[in-house]
């Protein structure tokens, strides 16, 4: 959905603009630190080696920010082993240690992982062909149903904007009261399956337009994660602070607006040696 257009771009710039040198930054380079096991899909070996079928991971820009900054303000010691909530229209979760990617919820394309604005996320595979089966769907029918019409939207009814879910919610809604259940649950297990893979968590970030804004989220999902030591301070939260954990909270639950465009612009001058 996306290189396509990208990929225009490219070829209307290199029109206008013969002698320019031009720098691709891949959303997914980021993720390249990830272990084979966190990577690899349990299908036959070749699609791997021949087609290079395998998880890559994406907002790769953000989450790098996210542990470049994240250290910058608390420290090496409190960012050994951090969880990025990128949450917004797209969401991903990633796991950092020692500030590189260990894993993230996004796989071989962007559907993967959470349910998003209008993205299903991870499903069964066996429902792909059942729907195309019955419902005479082929496969960019099917592309258009899990990546534009599931999601918080295919759950709601309502919309892709959270904002309009939760407004819904808020006046008895109940799909809508659904949808943002389900949501929160799916953060909260990645979450936990994040902390396996650490060993531990010493800081939480909630990054993105949800991630930084939504205080009602950021409360939802750390309601059942007092089994790691999270305690947020509701004020704090509420007040979208930096760091809204207690005193007594043993991780540190951080907002931290994301700046994509700043690690694309260095590195087009690392690439680029502007």
């Amino acid at each position: 959905m996306h290189n396509p257009v990208n990929l225009e771009g490219i070829v209307e710039f290199e029109k206008a603009l013969p002698n320019a040198t031009q720098v691709a930054v891949f959303d997914t380079s980021f993720h390249k630190t990830m272990p084979e096991e966190a990577y690899m899909y349990a299908l036959p070996y070749d699609y791997y080696k021949n087609d290079g079928i395998r998880r890559y991971g994406f907002h790769g820009p953000s989450h790098q920010y996210i542990s470049e900054k994240s250290r910058e303000l608390f420290g090496s010691e409190q960012t050994h082993r951090v969880i990025s909530c990128h949450l917004g229209n797209g969401s991903s979760l990633c796991a950092l240690k020692d500030g590189k990617s260990v894993n993230t919820s996004m796989g071989f394309t962007p559907l993967a992982g959470l349910m998003m604005g209008s993205r299903s996320g991870d499903i069964d595979p066996e429902i792909i062909p059942f729907i195309e089966e019955k419902f005479k769907l082929d496969s960019e029918d099917v592309r258009r149903v899990l990546n534009r019409e599931s999601g918080i939207l295919g759950i709601s009814g309502v919309s892709n904007d959270i904002r309009e879910v939760e407004d819904a919610a808020k006046n008895g809604n109940k799909r809508a009261e659904l949808a943002l259940s389900m949501f929160v649950h799916q953060i909260q297990h990645y979450i936990g399956s994040y902390v396996t893979d650490l060993n531990g968590l010493d800081t939480l970030v909630f990054t993105a337009g949800i991630g930084e804004h939504d205080s009602m989220i950021r409360s939802m999902v750390c309601s059942k994660l007092s089994y790691l030591g999270v305690e947020i301070d509701e004020q704090k939260n509420a007040n979208n602070e930096t760091s809204i954990e207690t005193a007594n909270s043993k991780v540190k639950v951080a907002v931290i607006p994301t700046d994509e465009e700043i690690v694309i612009a260095r590195d087009v001058v690392s690439v680029a040696k502007l």
